[in-house]
């Protein structure tokens, strides 16, 4: 039992001993040394602000007072140049102090503040003494206070290193909260000095680009800037990354002026500047040298400057050689061009005239795409013997119906015929979606509603923001794509130079030597569209009789027509005006048909006649006429059509001629055959036929 007892208590002692706290030596090796010594090495670099904080104002405070202290003016100068003193290390020190970050911003102000602090107390104590009321006071809790608060720096320069790159909500940053784009990164901003600023953004959290465009308008109500002012780009390689770009300040409101060509007698794959970009880089189109030549719809209310765009665009044509410029512009005539018509070397006003012209292209097309064949060329090329050709047309769905502007355009580009078209409203019922498909480039300056922007730009360009919405109050400026301007350009907007008619007249004279005239192959392939066109433009070649295409030289040289003299613009007009009227008075006197339900109501020439069919009429029977005499009546007939400029006929408008010759519809036919396959006609499309030539004259050698 008491051993029992004996080895209980034992027990106890062992686990009383095992559980009980051993204790710690005091010693230089043992654990509360470590901490010591570890709890005063990490208290040292704190210790330093308290030992400055209590130390050196107290200092520097009695030895300034024992030195100026002593009277009332000594301390008074002694003060003012403290102050002033105080007042120059704060501004080095804000200077000196400078970061990119919140943490280094922070210090700056810190250590400013510090400084200021401290020169302030000095600057009080070397008059009233550092141990006296209130200065020690202010000492005591000013330099707790101090020392504190760099000891609380230090902690969070420990947790932080103060050169990282830090995420901060920047001006733009914040403006895009604003509008509701939180997790917009605005990145690198950059300005140009010339009223530009580029940034490249990065969206997050779901947001697309295109919440990023589509909030544009508040976005440049925000910054106090146009609506066109801002535009948005995408990056095409990453769908989370863009560009914004701002127009702070307009640079070409006090206008942009003409940039001549460098030199005369340029070729027409040369780049041509137009104006200037809203960043101050030159606006350049080259449209012949891009890989594909991009036909050119122009758009814009009247006033919005397309005229003036228009003037700079063909002078600078005008001044090279391979080069043919044909206008038509039926709706101002000479106002906007006429100080430069002896550039063009056709220039058509008539209504008439340009629906000749027109249906013409097509067989100007062919033939110089088989020259291009023969000579090896997928296209034109200034290697070609073919002129590039630039066909100006205002208002073309005046002209031409929709099949045949499309054919047009989509068989030019390859054969170095560059169509433009311009018009104020490029709607569907103006412009069919197909034309518009094959004018592939474009210039839209100031539209009334931002949606007709979408007629003419692409969607990428209106989307970025980048709608000329402003009418006609800032003539000149516009918007522009293709016509080989890089991509990244089309959202800039720029403004066309102010060109002066004088100085454009006397440069289009200076380039008279070195305009070629237009090929043979083209203006053979025109015809009579061409040979007698009303206007002759200069060229190195001249306008001489005995230099026109044979053709003009021929018809000019008929005993019918007699001397051909120069008329004046008041004869052309009223020439014009007889023959219309004339034409008006013969049509008059055929009547209606007096049956309109009958079965043969709205037959033209070409259609067949029922097999069946007793109109109750009688006619009476013309005596026939010999081949010969019958078909002189016809070709007369042609060719007085050809002297009035009237180069396009229905089949029924040879009733007359017919009915003389003592002949019916089928012989009609067959002549017509005939004058198409000898090249005297052109009949590709139903119910008119183009006079290619006359009848009377020589076919040209």
């Amino acid at each position: 039992m008491a051993r029992s007892a004996t080895t209980t208590s034992s027990k106890k002692q062992q686990v009383n001993t095992t559980t009980d706290i051993v204790p710690i030596s005091v010693g230089k090796g043992g654990l509360f040394g470590q901490v010591v010594s570890h709890l005063v090495g990490k208290a040292i670099p704190y210790t330093a602000p308290w030992a400055g904080a209590y130390t050196l104002p107290p200092l520097a405070g009695f030895a300034t007072n024992q030195m100026w202290g002593d009277t009332a003016l000594e301390a008074g100068l002694a003060s003012a140049g403290l102050g002033l003193g105080g007042v120059a290390l704060a501004a080095v020190t804000w200077q000196v102090a400078g970061g990119n970050n919140k943490f280094r911003k922070f210090r700056r102000a810190q250590a400013t503040a510090s400084v200021a602090a401290g020169m302030g107390w000095l600057t009080c104590a070397t008059a009233a003494g550092p141990f006296g009321h209130p200065m020690m006071d202010l000492w005591l809790l000013g330099g707790g206070v101090f020392a504190a608060s760099w000891n609380i720096r230090q902690l969070m320069r420990n947790a932080h290193d103060e050169t990282e790159q830090v995420e901060e909500k920047g001006g733009l940053a914040k403006l895009a909260e604003a509008i509701g784009l939180e997790k917009l990164k605005v990145k690198s901003v950059k300005g140009n000095d010339k009223g530009m600023v580029r940034a490249p953004i990065e969206v997050t959290g779901g947001q697309t680009i295109e919440e990023v465009q589509a909030a544009l308008p508040k976005l440049a109500a925000g910054m106090h800037v146009p609506p066109s002012g801002v535009t948005v780009t995408k990056d095409p390689d990453n769908a989370a990354h863009g560009v914004l770009n701002i127009r702070v300040a307009d640079l070409l409101k006090d206008g942009v002026a003409f940039i001549p060509p460098i030199r005369l007698g340029m070729l027409p794959t040369e780049p041509i500047p137009l104006g200037l970009y809203a960043d101050g880089e030159d606006f350049i189109i080259n449209p012949f040298d891009a890989d594909i030549l991009q036909h050119l719809l122009v758009m814009g209310v009247t006033g919005a400057g397309k005229s003036e765009f228009a003037r700079g665009l063909l002078a600078h044509l005008m001044t090279r050689r391979k080069m043919t410029v044909m206008l038509i512009d039926c709706s101002k005539g000479r106002q906007s061009v006429g100080h430069i018509k002896h550039g063009l070397d056709v220039f058509i006003s008539d209504m008439r005239e340009a629906k000749q012209l027109l249906k013409a292209l097509p067989g100007a097309i062919k033939a110089r795409g088989d020259v291009l064949a023969d000579e090896g060329l997928d296209q034109w090329t200034p290697k070609s013997k073919l002129n590039a050709v630039l066909v100006w047309v205002e208002e073309a769905a005046d002209l031409a119906d929709f099949d045949e502007l499309d054919n047009i355009a989509r068989a030019a580009r390859s054969v170095g015929i560059w169509l433009v078209i311009s018009l104020q409203r490029a709607t569907w019922t103006n412009v069919s979606t197909d034309v518009r498909a094959n004018l592939q480039a474009s210039a839209c300056f100031g539209v009334d509603e931002a949606s007709d922007a979408g007629f003419c730009l692409p969607d990428s360009v209106t989307d970025a923001g980048a709608v000329p919405a402003w009418g006609s109050s800032r003539p000149g400026y516009a918007f522009a794509t293709g016509m080989g301007i890089d991509q990244a350009r089309w959202t800039m907007e720029w403004r066309s130079g102010l060109t002066d008619r004088e100085y454009l007249s006397s440069l289009v004279t200076a380039a008279t030597s070195y305009r070629d005239p237009l090929d043979d192959t083209t203006a053979g392939a025109l015809g009579l569209v061409y040979a007698n066109r009303t206007h002759r433009g200069t060229n190195r070649a001249n306008t001489d009789v005995s230099e026109l295409p044979p053709i003009a030289q021929l018809r000019r040289e008929l005993p019918e027509a007699g001397p051909v003299a120069e008329l004046t613009t008041e004869q052309e007009e009223a020439m014009s005006a007889e023959i219309e009227d004339a034409y008006t008075e013969v049509m008059g006197l055929i009547p209606d048909d007096p049956e309109p339900d009958a079965p043969y109501a709205n037959l033209d020439i070409d259609d067949p006649m029922p097999a069946e069919t007793d109109t109750g009429m009688q006619f009476e029977q013309q005596e026939k006429l010999p081949t010969e005499e019958a078909r002189h009546l016809l070709h007369e007939q042609l060719h007085r059509w050809v002297e009035g400029n009237q180069l396009t006929f229905s089949p029924g408008e040879l009733a007359p001629v017919t009915v003389a010759a003592g002949r019916k519809r089928p012989w009609l036919q067959g002549e017509l055959a005939r004058l198409v396959k000898e090249g005297v006609l052109r009949h590709d499309r139903h119910g008119e036929y183009d006079i290619v030539r006359s009848p009377l004259e020589p076919v040209p050698a």
